[in-house]
């Protein structure tokens, strides 16, 4: 074999390395492309939907609802401060009971506050909600604190209320077992509108634990 047939040989073998080394660079390419791509479009598939959505909560998480005195501005509220252990406050329950249904198209609402937690070292606090089953109470009660009782300048006795006109003002308060027809005499004057805002005083926003 002449030294060209052997230089034409290595030649062609030159050529075939070249074109396979060009190849391999050239599919690394594509399949980074490739993987770039497919990466792009699950980033804005995943995110198409705003914010994720949450996952369970785990089993021993316990999701407080609240209640804000401040959403019930536009109302009449009476707040009955009670406990399930007080015989005057479970005598005055289906008054307030009957309340609710014949004011709550009217614009009248009523909040139970629990004093079950903080008296009788919360003993009784177990005890609410089947009081609430038991007697059909129709409208919220809240777990009262410590503070809620001094911003509404000390609850000595039970049960004590506060009627509130639609402003959030107190222009009417109770200690001991209030008489269906007062409250309602109180609800009618304020949805009169004729009280003396002026001289009524507001009455302590607070926010509390909805008993459930």
């Amino acid at each position: 074999m002449s030294q060209a047939q052997k230089f034409g040989k290595n030649v062609k073998k030159t050529d075939n390395q070249e074109v396979t080394s060009k190849w391999e660079q050239y599919k690394n390419y594509i399949y980074t492309g490739v993987f770039l791509t497919v990466a792009l479009i699950l980033f804005v598939v995943n995110n198409a939907g705003g914010e994720p959505e949450q996952g369970p909560y785990p089993p021993y998480y316990k999701k407080v609802e609240t209640l804000k005195l401040s959403d019930y501005k536009g109302k009449v509220v009476i707040l009955d401060f009670w406990a399930t252990w007080c015989p005057p406050c479970r005598k005055g329950i289906p008054d307030l009971v009957e309340l609710k249904k014949a004011y709550k198209d009217k614009g009248v609402e009523i909040i139970g506050l629990s004093l079950d937690a903080i008296t009788h070292d919360g003993s009784t606090l177990r005890d609410v909600v089947p009081f609430m089953k038991s007697n059909s109470i129709n409208y919220p009660i809240v777990k009262a604190d410590n503070q809620v009782i001094n911003n509404f300048g000390g609850i000595s006795s039970i049960p004590t209320s506060f009627v509130l006109d639609k402003d959030g003002n107190v222009f009417a308060s109770y200690v001991g077992f209030v008489e269906k027809s007062v409250y309602e005499a109180d609800i009618n004057k304020a949805l009169s509108g004729k009280l003396d805002t002026k001289t009524l005083k507001k009455a302590p926003q607070f926010t509390l634990e909805v008993i459930k």
